[in-house]
């Protein structure tokens, strides 16, 4: 046979697979056919497919003196069918291997075509099922959508498009935290591994609304059954969660004031009495009863009745700190709840704001209403161990006030009664000291200061005193907490500070040279405005800053450090000398103490009494000296009352020293007087 040239034969090649991408049917039996007889440079060329192969189709070509060839076109075991071709004289083995070759192409194109078609049919079905499994999530009221580990939003139902308001195309791409209220923005967790976790949470719309959700997160994993991110189910609960917020607050608050009930306040006070057990604090519950608020509600009726209880309420909130529980338990009671306190005293303190909180009339409908109250008071953990007892026993408690005062007059008593003699006590002291402030009971002792290098006096510390009429000179030591812990402190220190500059004034027309008189300054008066009140006490004087000094104690220097060294430069500004007062028994920063514009430091008393037995005391002592010598500031000991105590002071560089060894504090004209001798006038 004539071999078709290279050109012909990948011509046919290409021709072969044309025809089996293209053709179908009879077409393609035919042109496989042409292709066969045309490679094979025969007259007659047939395809026989695998159905006919053995047919009467190969008959017309096919004859017993004929010369043909037949050959089986197969792929991997799959016969497709043969190739007949026929009308030569004759055929030879390079024919055959020749028709064997273009029947191997032939099953080779065919096998991938088989593939590509089953593929694609695959591929369809594929598509048509994800497109049913949108249609059917799409239909899902629920909002579904999913998201990589990394928070990236993949897909976006048309449930989350109505809830959310953001269409597929504005969603899938952003970050899941766009869609978030303020919240923890971490979403990895254990169900990642255990499965699914299902939690409410607040998101918000396009619109910027914001609303509750039902969440349910799922793991997405891959083939390997490895997370790949993350499947999350949301429905709107909104509503649902506003009708659980109306029901509790129907449950736990009390409808008129708004006040915590008395359920809620049982609960709230067995939680606070649980942190005070681990933190050993007390507690106090506080049982109120407005007076003659019967008389005015049967007389006024309802009406002004609940609106006088909503304005008690007010002002009750309006006096008590954030974290103090106060509830309304019924008719005219309420209660309050203080746990964050050191002493039980102080709740004696909160009900005396309470009470006059009340003191100022209520205007209602045009009516001037003036109403009291009577309060008991239980202690935890002395009292009572829950909320309920408490309550019961600050009931008792009320009514025993209630009946002490007849009940008419504000009245607060303890179940203690123990405690109840310590509050009136003190109650009887802190109004005596109003008093005392406003009707001239107090006084000043000035305590002499002596330099150890000279002997002379150099300067005096101004003390106060409270004369009583009734009782006497009644100590500093009783007086001065109560003045701290009420807020009295303040006025007791700006009637100090004009006191001594008024003495001062008289001492400078009486020709006596500037000693400096040192004014202790509590932490409550050491403020912004501190500067600005000494220089216009110093002026309405006529006194030169060499007449004052103000000593300040360590506390007030452990808060906002910046601040109070402001402070402190504009008094020394002024001229007027600092002394840190009772250093050593604070947590002064030795960094900031060489930064406080001060002139001397205190050795607090309570290190001086043990000197020089006290290995311990003299050591801090001597460690105290040699800081302020070193920072060049003075050191002033207070509290010598032996000679033992001076030597060592004295052979310790120590430089200025106070206390009963040499004088105790002297009211004004002894203290002159001691002055004049000490200097020789």
């Amino acid at each position: 046979m004539t071999l078709l040239p290279l050109s012909d034969y990948l011509g046919d090649s290409a021709a072969l697979c044309d025809a089996v991408v293209r053709l179908r049917g009879p077409a393609l039996v035919a042109e496989l056919g042409r292709i066969a007889s045309a490679v094979m440079a025969s007259p007659h060329g047939q395809f026989l497919p695998i159905a006919s192969a053995d047919g009467a189709a190969s008959s017309a070509i096919f004859s017993s003196d004929t010369p043909a060839l037949l050959q089986e076109i197969s792929f991997d075991g799959h016969c497709f069918g043969h190739y007949c071709v026929a009308g030569r004289s004759l055929y030879n083995d390079a024919d055959r291997r020749h028709l064997a070759s273009l029947a191997s192409l032939t099953a080779g194109v065919l096998q991938v075509h088989s593939l590509a078609q089953r593929s694609t049919h695959a591929f369809a079905q594929v598509e048509a099922l994800l497109a049913q499994q949108t249609q059917i999530l799409d239909q899902l009221h629920e909002s579904v959508l999913t998201m990589d580990l990394t928070g990236y939003i993949t897909s976006w139902n048309k449930g989350a498009e109505r809830l959310f308001g953001y269409t597929s195309v504005e969603a899938v791409g952003r970050n899941i935290l766009f869609l978030y209220d303020d919240e923890d923005t971490g979403f990895h967790d254990a169900f990642l591994e255990q499965g699914g976790r299902l939690m409410e949470v607040r998101r918000r719309k396009k619109s910027g609304e914001i609303f509750w959700a039902s969440l349910s997160l799922s793991p997405l994993q891959d083939m390997d059954a490895k997370p790949i991110g993350l499947i999350a189910y949301l429905t709107d609960i909104t509503e649902r969660k506003l009708a659980e917020e109306r029901l509790h607050h129907l449950a736990y608050y009390d409808p008129l004031t708004s006040l915590p009930n008395r359920t809620l306040l049982a609960k709230l006070v067995d939680q606070a009495l649980s942190v005070a057990q681990r933190s050993k604090m007390l507690g106090c519950v506080l049982f109120i009863d407005l007076n003659r608020f019967k008389l005015i509600n049967d007389t006024l009726g309802r009406r002004i009745g609940d609106e006088l209880l909503r304005q008690v309420s007010l002002r009750f909130r309006k006096v008590l700190r954030d974290q103090d529980l106060v509830a309304r338990l019924g008719g005219d009671e309420f209660a309050v709840g203080l746990f964050d306190i050191g002493q039980h005293f102080e709740a004696s303190m909160v009900a005396q704001k309470l009470l006059a909180s009340l003191v100022q009339p209520f205007l209602i409908e045009g009516h001037d209403l003036r109403v009291g109250a009577s309060i008991g008071i239980s202690v935890y953990p002395q009292d009572g161990q829950d909320a309920e007892t408490l309550l019961r026993l600050a009931d008792i408690a009320m009514y025993r006030a209630k009946q002490d005062s007849g009940g008419e007059a504000e009245s607060v008593a303890f179940y203690s009664q123990d405690m109840n003699l310590g509050m009136q006590a003190r109650m009887r002291l802190e109004t005596g000291l109003r008093q005392a402030l406003s009707e001239q009971q107090l006084l000043l002792h000035y305590q002499p200061k002596y330099a150890l290098g000279s002997g002379r006096i150099i300067g005096a510390e101004a003390l106060v005193r409270w004369h009583h009429p009734q009782h006497g000179m009644i100590p500093p030591a009783e007086f001065i907490p109560l003045a701290e812990s009420t807020g009295l402190v303040v006025q007791v220190g700006e009637w100090v500070l004009e006191a001594a500059c008024a003495q001062a004034q008289a001492w400078k027309l009486a020709g006596l040279p500037p000693i400096r008189l040192a004014v202790n300054v509590s932490a409550r008066e050491f403020t912004s405005a501190l500067p600005a009140r000494v220089a216009a006490t110093l002026a309405r004087y006529g006194l030169e800053a060499a007449w004052l000094e103000l000593e300040i104690t360590e506390s007030t220097l452990m808060h906002n450090i910046e601040r109070v060294i402001g402070i402190m430069d504009r008094i020394t500004a002024l001229g007027v000398a600092l002394s840190l007062d009772d250093f050593g028994t604070g947590y002064s920063s030795l960094s900031y103490l060489k930064r406080f514009p001060i002139d001397t430091l205190k050795i607090d008393r309570s290190f001086t009494t043990g000197i020089p037995t006290d290995a311990s005391d003299c050591a801090i002592a001597s460690t105290i000296i040699s800081i302020a010598q070193q920072l060049h500031h003075k050191v002033i000991a207070e509290g010598v009352e032996t000679a033992e105590q001076l030597a060592f002071l004295k052979s310790s560089g120590c430089d200025e020293v106070q206390g009963y060894l040499f004088s105790r504090p002297l009211p004004a004209a002894e203290f002159e007087r001691a002055l004049r001798e000490n200097w020789g006038l």
